[in-house]
């Protein structure tokens, strides 16, 4: 190796977030600061650079090239080694990517950035109104990109050609755009129309298609806006008509609507935003946050989130959502908008242009459309604070296929997650990926996006699946494709239960390595148990390897399956039977049925015909908001306990404790037989009984529904104080659907915590069903010695 005395040359490999972001560009402007010689490259292991000059400065470079990095990468891991000197002159180049094995990690489609957004409205700007602005800081990335490495022929940019001036910013390392892939302006880039229907040529384009669009929103006007991962359908917001217009042509029922503001000065006159949720709500992911509104104001309409405190608030993320809305000198527009998914109920997200003009035919009163495909749908992510944290209700846009770092190594594998709320996850070695939101698996469509979807995040991830894996619940649609897929694929099958890969999740998201089990609070509507029953109010001793079912919720009778889901007032019939309790006339939950249905409902609980058992806490959260009046049939999944929470906090002014009188609303633990491994047993009957007493007293929704979830919650402490005192256990991961719930998961911890319990909340990915498949991912494909 030829040394050249205090000259060295050095090989350098940066894995990570580091395509699409604008790495390149740095390492480059960062080598050229150092008077350093060499070349940079994408290839499928991330960015490799060789680097020759000053031995002091080229270790400056390695240093540098992993602590500052642009603001969207996140860099894992820089390598580095010696090389023989090139003595390449002080020329340092950015060569064209190259293929090769390995692996690199892409990033999220990302927020318009605070610099895109001053050119945006700058009129002496070249790009002033330009729907596509972008640079290397902001924009779409994972849903334009079709293969790695990441290059503009492999995005669906591919069919624009730069223009000269945009072809000068790309190759200038002192511009914001250098080697931004999506570039282009309004001379060369995508183009916007504006059509009626199928047969509109869409002759208005660009200006005056935003302008046209927006005057629409304005008349009341129903309006298909093609965004980065798909459509949406938006309204205005505070026009009443326009919102029952979208909330009938969808069959919404009265699950809420998600908002675009114009600014955080609009949604802080709507809503409570503290700390977290405005960092949330001006970061870089933009998500749908939920806030609590407030007082009633004109400025939304009641039918937005008709009976919910909250409303979910999203900033715009998009160029074109920031000129729907207005910039400085249009004239006045709605400052808010409604903006849902762009799908029929129960179907996927549409992303094609032509499927929106049929599917969304019926909904929309016109498409503002765009020529630049999406590769892959990308809904927007849903979170909420708790605590003070952020809880994960939807993880999609901004986060997905952002990896999680894993505890230990995992085989590659592909876990598919349940069939509500999909997400699946691909995994090798020390990384999982959890796809973006999926969405219920109960049509063809659906699952046609899942499976086109399953191949897209392998492709990107280089993951070629040894394993697949499932729920075991034989009637999931995501189930039978992975025994499908195993089958043609030659792949073995392995099942995971439902609420152990709850509590994995956790685990595995907090970094356990699953050397010691932890107490696993696991509450959501429905697992296949392995009894046969309904799962879904469990306590499980659990690690990676293995559980044991420590306690759970007595069982019930779920009278119909799916039409007790629907119809809460009959899981709360069932739940009173159970416990001895008369169907009184007074009760609302027993006014909710006709006599002729509590007749056949009485007949079909005692013959048990079509009555699975079930220990769902679901259920019984069901249950008591019609029992208390709350909620008697349901028109989205978990409408009646959510409504239940929001009773619950009318008039709360602090987290819930155990200081305020509960008036006997605490469940009984028993156990089935004299035997110190069988599981206890938390009886509801005295929690229903007093609830009873109360409804027949009374008292109103609010204070039922405060004394239930502390009744919960003190079932939480007291069944995990139980499991230490006999396993000496001091973990507790709470996990599950019904941990979306912030009251009782702030009050759960908080009494947790202060008992000296290291309590894993989630952070990271969803406690509901879009987290799943991480832990289906991390037991069963676990790499073993």
């Amino acid at each position: 190796m030829t040394r050249t005395p205090g000259r060295e040359r050095r090989h350098v490999t940066v894995t990570g977030v580091v395509q699409g972001v604008g790495f390149r560009p740095f390492v480059y402007t960062l080598a050229e600061e150092l008077g350093l010689t060499g070349w940079v490259t994408n290839n499928a292991r991330g960015v490799e650079a060789e680097v020759e000059g000053p031995a002091a400065d080229v270790e400056t470079f390695c240093v540098r090239v992993g602590t500052r990095p642009p603001p969207l990468a996140v860099v894992e891991s820089v390598e580095h080694r010696a090389v023989p000197l090139e003595n390449d002159g002080s020329v340092f180049t950015i060569r064209p990517s190259s293929g090769g094995p390995g692996r690199t990690l892409v990033s999220p489609d990302t927020a318009t950035c605070d610099a895109c957004l001053g050119e945006l409205a700058d009129p002496a700007d070249r790009r002033y109104r330009h729907p596509f602005i972008t640079c290397t800081h902001c924009g779409p990335r994972f849903t334009i990109v079709t293969s790695l490495p990441y290059d503009r022929d492999r995005t669906t940019m591919a069919d624009f050609p730069m223009c000269a001036d945009c072809a000068r910013e790309y190759a200038d390392p002192a511009d914001r755009r250098f080697h931004a892939q999506p570039i282009a302006c309004p001379a060369c880039g995508p183009r916007l129309t504006l059509r009626t229907g199928p047969g509109d040529p869409g002759e208005l384009r660009d200006a005056q298609a935003i302008t046209e669009a927006r005057r629409l929103l304005a008349e009341g006007a129903v309006v298909a806006v093609k965004g980065i991962g798909g459509y949406h359908l938006a309204c205005d917001a505070g026009d009443p008509a326009a919102v029952r217009t979208l909330r009938k042509r969808k069959n919404r029922g009265g699950k809420p609507f998600a908002v675009l503001a114009d600014s955080l000065e609009t949604v802080g006159r709507l809503a409570h935003v503290g700390p977290a949720e405005r960092e949330l709500l001006l970061g870089p992911r933009k998500p749908v946050v939920l806030l609590r509104r407030r007082a009633a104001s004109g400025e939304i309409a009641a039918g937005v989130a008709p009976g919910s405190p909250d409303l979910g608030f999203m900033l715009p993320y998009t160029p074109v959502h920031r000129l729907l809305l207005g910039l400085p000198g249009d004239p006045p527009g709605p400052a808010v908008l409604v903006m849902t998914s762009g799908n029929r109920s129960g179907e996927p997200i549409v992303t094609d242009d032509a499927e929106a003009l049929t599917r969304l035919a019926g909904l929309a009163d016109a498409w503002l459309a765009h020529d630049r495909p999406i590769h892959v749908p990308c809904d927007d992510s849903v979170v909420r604070v708790c605590a003070g944290a952020e809880l994960p209700v939807r993880r999609s846009r901004g986060y997905a296929p952002f990896p999680i770092a894993l505890p230990v190594p995992v085989v590659p594998a592909l876990a598919v997650g349940g069939d509500l709320k999909n997400t699946f996850c691909a995994g090798d070695g020390r990384y999982a990926w959890l796809s973006a939101h999926v969405g219920d698996m109960d049509d063809l469509a659906t699952l046609t996006a899942f499976e086109r979807a399953t191949g897209h995040l392998t492709d990107l991830t280089a993951v070629a699946p040894r394993l697949l894996i499932a729920d075991r619940h034989p009637g999931y649609r995501s189930t039978q494709w992975a025994r499908r897929a195993a089958e043609a694929r030659g792949l073995p099958l392995r099942q995971v239960q439902h609420h152990h890969a709850h509590v994995a999740s956790a685990m595995a998201e907090h970094g356990l390595d699953g050397s010691a089990p932890v107490i696993g609070v696991a509450f959501d509507g429905t697992g296949y148990g392995d009894d046969g029953a309904v799962w879904g109010g469990e306590v499980l001793l659990a690690d990676y390897d293995g559980y044991r079912r420590f306690a759970h919720l007595g069982y019930a009778a779920l009278p119909g399956g799916d039409a007790a889901v629907r119809n809460p007032y009959r899981m709360a019939l069932s739940h009173l039977r159970t416990a001895g309790l008369p169907w009184s006339d007074e009760l609302p939950c027993a006014a909710a049925a006709t006599p002729e249905e509590r007749r056949l409902l009485e007949r079909q609980l005692e013959r048990g015909f079509n009555c699975v058992p079930t220990s769902s806490m679901g259920r019984l959260f069901d249950a008591v908001s019609s029992l208390a009046g709350v909620c008697h049939r349901v028109e989205y999944e978990a409408q009646a306990a959510m409504e239940l929470e929001n009773a619950a906090l009318d008039d709360l002014t602090g987290p819930l404790g155990d200081d305020e009188r509960n008036d006997g609303y605490r469940f009984m633990l028993r156990t089935v037989r004299q035997d110190p491994e069988a599981p206890l047993i938390a009886d509801p009957a005295p929690v229903l009984a007093a609830a009873v007493a109360d409804v027949r007293a009374g008292v109103t929704a609010g204070p039922v529904a405060r004394r239930f979830h502390r009744a919960v919650v003190a079932l939480v402490q007291e069944v995990c104080t139980v499991a230490r005192e006999r396993t000496g256990i001091r973990t507790v991961a709470l996990s599950g659907g019904v941990f979306c719930n912030a009251l009782l998961t702030e009050g759960c911890g908080a009494v947790l915590e202060r008992d000296g319990f290291t309590v894993l909340r989630h952070h990271r990915v969803p406690p509901n069903d879009g987290g799943l498949a991480l832990g289906q991912l991390i037991v069963a494909a676990r790499a073993r010695d």
